[in-house]
């Protein structure tokens, strides 16, 4: 399965400020943690590691996404 990057949440904006208040008063090294915790649950649930390391390439990459 490809990776899908056409825009599919409802509501980024609401999802964004939540990852950001996630984040409120945390320690860089707790901060670190949270977002590794996050990711390798959202792997673990879409569960294809062709897509996860899709998602990966793209997110490393220096460009915007197409």
């Amino acid at each position: 399965m490809p990776l899908d990057l056409s825009p599919r949440l409802s509501d980024p904006d609401g999802l964004f400020a939540a990852l950001v208040a996630a984040h409120e008063g945390l320690e860089p090294t707790a901060s670190r943690r949270l977002d590794a915790k996050l990711v390798l649950l959202l792997a673990n649930h879409i569960g294809d590691t062709g897509v996860v390391l899709d998602a990966l390439r793209v997110a490393a990459a220096t460009e915007e996404p197409p």
